[in-house]
């Protein structure tokens, strides 16, 4: 029966940066995808933005991973020419009630070791962007966007140049502890294969995935819920230059209805949050007016007409109270030696990709020692 060193399931984001850096010292490394091809789900869907670190509490693991992987990532994009651009952002209060909010996270930021961050005054806001209502904001210059298919493109060849192996169209059913490693399953098939390790970067399916291994989701507090954000876009030219985010709402449910200009020029508007219990990624027309008047709060002089539904992604969130972290963890304390779980890898999960990457394959190396 064929065997593989590493076994990687899912090729978003997450699964390619750690196929690239595993392939670089690992001599076999697999990645199972069940879409046809790479970044089909939550790595093609989102703002794009890399984010600057200073959202998450400090030594958490998000804002850990998202300080480094900001900077990892700049430098992979100037190196590989991949399409990038620091614009920076702008938080703003938009009434006196929310400026205390902004002074807890300019100091959270801080904290996370984020460089840059400024707390503007009314005046300085209206002289960076003149179209932004505002009583105060934060100025967060390392803010920026990327094109995330380059990125993930760039990865995937980076990973299947230094040797692994993509098995695209193919959904893994079966993950069996066994005293050879672990029994690989594909779904619909009779084919079958051994792997040293497994790492779950399966996104949207990460706690069923865990599960498939022996990992009581529940219990572990694994389980996912399904978050959905729309984005509408505008036809006009954007009366903005920088990112425009209003204060987070609260436990980071959502960073509120937000404006980003994409690397063309063109403005997107979103996410909203809405809890759903399955993947659909239409945009309900419906919420144009929403949209409008949350963004004129922020954004003076839109035209209501010019907002159209864009396109809509899914955030897989660890359910509980609270802001929760990223879960990536080595089960070998359930006896589940080799087998490294990622679940709840959410915003800012495309920001962090390197870093994480760095740090799984740091814990799959020793794993083969």
């Amino acid at each position: 029966m064929d065997r593989a060193e590493v076994t990687i399931v899912g090729a978003g984001v997450i699964g390619l940066a750690i196929a690239a850096e595993l392939a670089q010292s690992v001599e076999s490394v697999v990645v199972v995808e069940r879409h046809n091809s790479f970044g089909r789900e939550t790595s093609s869907r989102n703002s794009e933005v890399v984010h600057s670190g200073l959202y998450y509490p400090p030594g958490s693991l998000k804002a850990r991973l998202c300080v480094d992987g900001a900077e990892r990532l700049y430098s992979c994009c100037e190196e590989h020419s991949i399409p990038c651009s620091r614009l920076g952002k702008l938080i703003v209060a938009v009434g006196q009630s929310e400026v205390a909010g902004l002074g807890e996270l300019l100091e959270r930021g801080t904290l996370n070791g984020v460089q840059g961050l400024r707390l503007l005054g009314k005046e300085e806001v209206e002289r960076i962007e003149p179209e932004v209502i505002a009583s105060a904001a934060i100025h967060s210059p390392g803010t920026g966007i990327v094109d995330s298919h380059s990125l993930m493109s760039h990865l995937h060849r980076k990973a299947a140049s230094s040797g692994a192996v993509f098995s695209f169209s193919s959904e893994v059913d079966r993950i069996e502890k066994q005293r050879q490693g672990y029994l690989i399953g594909l779904k619909g098939e009779d084919y079958a294969f051994f792997s040293d390790a497994v790492v779950n970067a399966a996104g949207l399916a990460s706690d069923r995935v865990a599960e498939m291994a022996g990992i009581d989701a529940d219990k572990e507090g694994y389980r996912l819920s399904f978050c959905k954000g729309s984005y509408f876009s505008y036809g006009k030219k954007s009366p903005v230059s920088l990112l425009v985010y209003s204060a987070p709402l609260k436990d980071l449910k959502g960073l509120g209805v937000h404006a980003t200009p994409d690397l063309g020029g063109r403005l997107r508007l979103g996410p909203d949050a809405e809890d759903v219990d399955s993947i659909e990624y239409g945009v309900d027309q419906g919420k144009r007016d929403a949209f409008y008047e949350s963004a004129s709060r922020m954004i003076r002089g839109l035209d209501r007409e010019a907002f159209s539904p864009d396109m809509s992604g899914i955030r897989p969130k660890v359910r509980g109270e609270g802001i929760r972290d990223f879960i990536i963890t080595h089960e070998a304390d359930k006896g589940l030696e080799g087998l490294i779980d990622l679940i709840g890898i959410e915003s800012p999960g495309l920001t962090s990709a390197l870093a994480i990457a760095r740090l799984v394959a740091g814990m799959v190396r020793e794993v083969l020692r």
